[in-house]
């Protein structure tokens, strides 16, 4: 071993453990709905260096990084034993992603990798690509991962290399570490992408957040939110799918929306974080909403806040595909804080923090979309008039009128 590689050794250690530990804080005043923090949570170079480098000093003696890793995005999220974990996207230079558990102590800053990614199982059909995994600890006692399997259209034009078919991929775990596989899910749509399975049976069947989509990246005609069960996980058939939060014109959620990670289930009902997506000028743009469904009618939405819940900002802006914020994990913890994580330009990923009390004031309480510019400024108008006149009842206390 030589002294430069000594001391290249050394300082990728000290750079590598100096991101990992590093303290997370929140972002001042935040709006009252949640608190941003300042760092991101997790990204590319939290890779461990025995992922990316030959640390043989023989076989690779100007300690080159063998194995590029690009971005660490898109994680689904639940807690695991007092620690709180990220099964995150992980992709390579080479493109393909892979699923890989990052575990934190206290959610929100020292996430470190597991050893080893999660070696996936194949179906016959083998996948080109996968990511994006919802996990949802269903009552039957399983943890089930259900993610994007995508593989090249068989019925692409000759030289269309570009073209896919996207299906929700199935597995099922006890550990987080050895994975069954299941067949991919049935639907009547033509292609499944963010599919989320909900954690409690449906009259003994079980459940799924389905989105229906023509194409690999349009919805077409698909309408939005779907749902639908299956009378078997094994073998996951949805005969129909039932659309329940419809895209709509003008929207930020237009050109195509899809549920987040499983719903949590609360006193007033189902409480859901999705993505929504929209065209602009610039290119598509993904903001992140929140809504609320009956308790028994699953298909119901009884609440639904207007515009965006969280919307990418800063460098949250910039990366491998910009514009983005994604989410597909959240955890509620036992005090009621939630920690939701959310991937921004398919590059790195970031945790906000609310409480439960805070998300259902939120849901409940803030003024659902009125579909017309006119109905926006007179949301606007009511909320001005009831401040000022709270201001003027201040000021004629202060007078002594009252």
């Amino acid at each position: 071993m030589t002294l430069q590689f000594k001391e290249r050794l050394s300082q990728l250690k000290a750079t590598y453990e100096e991101l990992i530990s590093r303290r997370n804080t929140k972002i001042a005043p935040g709006n009252g709905i949640f608190d941003k923090y300042v760092h991101p949570v997790l990204t590319g170079q939290h890779a461990p260096l025995f992922w990316r480098y030959d640390l043989n000093p023989e076989t690779n003696p100007y300690l080159m990084e063998r194995i590029g890793i690009n971005a660490a995005f898109n994680a689904g999220a639940m807690k695991w034993k007092d620690t709180y974990i990220m099964v995150a996207r992980v992709e390579g230079n080479d493109r393909k992603s892979f699923f890989a558990v990052a575990e934190s102590p206290n959610g929100i800053d020292n996430f470190r990798f597991w050893d080893y990614p999660i070696v996936m199982p194949e179906t016959s059909d083998p996948d080109t690509n996968v990511y994006d995994m919802r996990l949802t600890q269903h009552e039957d006692g399983w943890v089930y991962g259900l993610f994007c399997t995508e593989r090249k259209d068989p019925n692409a034009p000759k030289g269309d290399l570009s073209s896919a078919v996207a299906q929700c991929g199935i597995a099922r775990t006890k550990d987080l570490v050895h994975w069954e596989r299941l067949a991919d899910l049935k639907t009547p749509s033509p292609q499944q992408r963010n599919v989320v399975l909900h954690p409690e049976f449906v009259d003994g069947k079980y459940a799924f957040y389905t989105r229906p989509q023509d194409g690999f990246i349009d919805a077409g005609t698909g309408g939005g939110i779907g749902f639908g069960l299956a009378p078997s996980i094994e073998n996951a058939v949805i005969e129909k799918e039932f659309i329940v939060d419809e895209r709509r014109y003008h929207t930020i959620y237009e050109a195509k929306n899809g549920l987040g990670p499983a719903p949590i289930k609360t006193q007033y009902g189902w409480l859901h974080l999705a993505h929504g997506v929209r065209n602009t000028a610039a290119g598509l743009r993904y903001t992140l909403y929140v809504f609320m469904t009956d308790l028994n009618d699953l298909t119901k939405v009884i609440y639904k806040p207007a515009g965006y819940f969280i919307a990418p900002e800063g460098e949250e802006r910039i990366g491998d595909v910009s514009n983005v914020a994604f989410s597909n994990g959240w955890i509620l913890d036992e005090d009621g804080t939630v920690f939701i994580y959310y991937g921004s330009s398919d590059t790195r990923m970031h945790v906000a923090t609310s409480t439960l009390p805070q998300l259902l004031d939120y849901v409940i309480n803030t003024p659902a979309d009125g579909l017309r510019s006119a109905a926006s400024v007179e949301a606007l108008n009511h909320l001005i008039a009831k401040n000022k006149a709270l201001k003027s009842a201040s000021v004629t206390e202060v007078n002594g009128v009252v």
